[in-house]
């Protein structure tokens, strides 16, 4: 069997790295019938096409690294400067000065200097305004669900300190017409305490779309973090939530490999338990499944076994 490993790059002098560390870690039985092609974005689509097929390969596979980054570079460049024309006045002050970007899977950062968090050259309504309109601007981009807005070099931080985290295109209202698609809901919270041994709880106000499950919505504000001071994460940023579903009285929840990267520094058990007594304060769930990529048969830290229901426990609280 023939592999072949493509990549479209910006230049000719370019190369890609991807491609070569696939080859590099496959092994030896393996790395023998990789192949590689590296074209560039000069290149006519039927030419690239042609030498393919000269290749013969079995399988082909394609590095998209930097298929989106015109439009990425277009849409910041249009969100910066509002035409004449129209009725609209820029979101970012013209004293917050936008770095660059890069993306991570389905997160998109955003790096802005120190003029960003200054309240002297954006109040904090126009803030909110400003990371509305990019939230909602940049997750029109297929393959970007999330924002993360960084100033000089440190997440952005809500009043209180905690980060504002990632941010989605359900997290703002768009005008007045759109507040009937919108309800508002006390949610009950558990995160880790500052040994990262128990759990603490946190009352929390949230406006989100009635086509949102209570269910879907209580993980996602665990994904997002606290927002109380002395109260820490029990999920990474960047966790990818993939399907939530529940069925006799059973919530189940699906996360992609992500979940199992936590290196937070709490007890194992603390972020199962923060998930579990989260949802387990909604009346229909009495227990949680949780599954990687559909898989139950999966061990979280090498300690836990996902393959059970797991039911609330009090007794890791806070005492």
């Amino acid at each position: 069997m023939k592999i072949l490993l493509t990549a479209v790059n910006a230049k000719y002098i370019h190369s890609n790295p991807a491609v070569y560390s696939l080859r590099a870690y496959a092994g030896e039985g393996l790395r023998e019938r990789i192949e590689i092609a590296e074209y560039t974005i000069n290149w006519k689509t039927g030419d690239i096409l042609a030498d393919i097929y000269e290749r013969k390969p079995d399988v082909i596979a394609f590095s998209c690294y930097i298929w989106n980054w015109e439009l990425i570079r277009e849409l910041i460049n249009q969100f910066l400067n509002v035409p004449n024309d129209v009725d609209s006045q820029v979101a970012l002050s013209d004293k917050a000065g936008y770095l660059g970007y890069r993306q991570e899977d389905q997160v998109l950062f955003l790096y802005f200097d120190a003029g960003y968090g200054s309240r002297v050259n954006m109040s904090a309504t126009r803030e909110i305004l400003c990371r509305a309109a990019l939230t909602k601007t940049m997750t029109q981009i297929e393959g970007i669900d999330y924002i993360s807005i960084y100033v000089a070099d440190q997440p952005l931080l809500y009043s209180y300190g905690n980060p504002v985290g990632m941010l989605s295109d359900s997290d703002f209202i768009e005008g007045i017409s759109d507040i009937n698609s919108y309800e508002k809901s006390q949610l009950k919270l558990f995160f880790a305490d500052e040994t990262g041994e128990r759990l603490v709880e946190e009352n929390r106000e949230v406006v989100y779309s009635v086509n949102t499950s209570r269910e879907r919505l209580i993980v996602e504000e665990l994904i997002r973090g606290p927002q109380t001071l002395g109260h820490y994460r029990t999920l990474p940023e960047g966790t990818k939530l993939l399907s939530v579903s529940l069925n006799e009285n059973i919530c189940y929840i699906n996360f992609d490999s992500t979940f199992l990267n936590n290196t937070l520094e709490v007890n194992e058990y603390i972020p199962i338990y923060s998930i579990v007594n989260s949802l387990s304060e909604i009346s229909s769930v009495s227990k949680v499944q949780i599954t990687i990529n559909g898989s139950q048969d999966v061990m979280f830290r090498d300690i836990v076994s996902l393959n059970t229901q797991f039911e609330r426990n009090l007794e890791i609280g806070e005492e």
